[in-house]
């Protein structure tokens, strides 16, 4: 397969098997590993990178929930079709400047990837559509016992896990979730919950984690300490702060409805006849303007079916997915022209807004 068949294949992301929820878009969890015996990546030759992930990749593939998994190396791939698995959140920004001796394997429906010699020898990712800690943790936990009986692990019993960065030290572990959040960021109250976030060892990024742009109101909360904790421990401090943050977006959109309704349906309004209409469209521009559709569903203005639709387009209007559909050597105004056409396609089949049937 390759990643231009990828990216039309279903996802959890975008098709899960649970249902899409409001305000939680997804959870991930990460593991950094190595292994006992060889350099980190970045301070091994090529030699010893191509064994690493020729030994990984061989004993990964093995695992009941990898063999249907396709192996893309980095040195086989274009810089769009990287970004591609960077905008489906596959692959971190900081792989896709790999080069020969790095790959990654992702598994039939994308909810696991295993990043092979990025920063660490072993990167590994369960993702789920919406809030699901629990049954995320519990996949990884399986997959990761189960790596662990066919490679040899790098560990300390003082440091935990060894990884190359000393903030992964520990589990290893990063949890996240991805949220959306218009109403904190219309009312201006975003800058206040980044701080307090802060405060409590916890990380907001934009929608593709470090150095990235909170485009569409979407934010990406994680775990910043790894050493001293348990992975559970992780994971119950995480969920009391994001339970938190739902609950003041939840208080804020119900405030903006009583107190600025004819300004935020006016905002609602527009985006849909701009969906509907516009001859170009740029990714920030869609980005923005799907989240307003986002946040038309949470409040009952469309109905609950086609947050899976907007949520794909979230994902497949990026830059990246629209220049392998069209085929990379494209203009820009070309790409902007055909993502507005998929995206008028779309919402010409999509009901038309009912404010009176508004959620609270």
């Amino acid at each position: 397969m390759k990643v231009q068949d990828l990216i039309h294949e279903k996802s959890e992301l975008t098709h899960g098997k649970s249902l899409p929820e409001p305000i939680v878009l997804s959870t991930r969890i990460r593991l950094a590993r190595n292994l006992e015996g060889y350099n980190f990546p970045d301070w091994s030759n090529i030699e010893t990178r191509k064994e690493v992930l020729r030994l990984c990749s061989n004993e990964i593939i093995k695992l009941k929930a990898m063999k249907v998994a396709e192996e893309f190396d980095c040195d086989q791939m274009t810089e769009t079709e990287k970004r591609a698995l960077v905008e489906r959140h596959l692959i971190s920004p900081e792989f896709a400047q790999m080069g020969e001796g790095s790959g990654v394997l992702i598994n039939e429906d994308q909810s696991i990837a295993v990043m092979i010699n990025e920063e660490d020898h072993l990167r590994i990712q369960v993702l789920r559509r919406g809030y699901q800690f629990k049954s995320a943790w519990q996949e990884m936990d399986e997959l990761d016992n189960q790596i662990d009986e066919r490679l040899d692990y790098a560990f300390s019993g003082q440091l935990g896990y060894l990884t190359a960065c000393p903030t992964n030290l520990g589990t290893g572990m990063r949890a996240s979730i991805m949220l959306h959040l218009p109403g904190l960021v219309i009312v201006g109250q975003i800058e206040k919950v980044i701080r307090a976030c802060s405060h409590l060892n916890l990380a907001v990024r934009g929608i593709y984690g470090e150095g990235s742009d909170a485009i569409g109101s979407i934010f990406q909360i994680s775990n910043q300490q790894t050493l001293g904790e348990s992975e559970v421990e992780i994971i119950k401090k995480l969920t009391g702060v994001l339970d938190t943050v739902i609950e003041q977006e939840k208080n804020v959109r119900n405030q903006i409805l009583a107190q600025e309704r004819v300004k935020i349906f006016d905002k609602i309004g527009r985006a849909f006849g701009i969906l509907r209409n516009a001859h170009s469209v740029t990714s920030d521009e869609a980005m923005n303007l799907l989240s307003l559709m986002r946040l038309a569903v949470d409040l009952g203005i469309l109905p609950s079916q086609y947050r899976t639709i907007i949520d794909s387009f979230l994902i497949e209007s990026q830059p990246a997915h629209i220049q392998l559909m069209m085929g990379e050597d494209i203009k820009l105004e070309h790409r902007d022209s055909f993502r507005a056409m998929l995206l008028k396609q779309k919402f010409k089949e999509i009901d038309s807004l009912n404010f009176d049937n508004i959620k609270t």
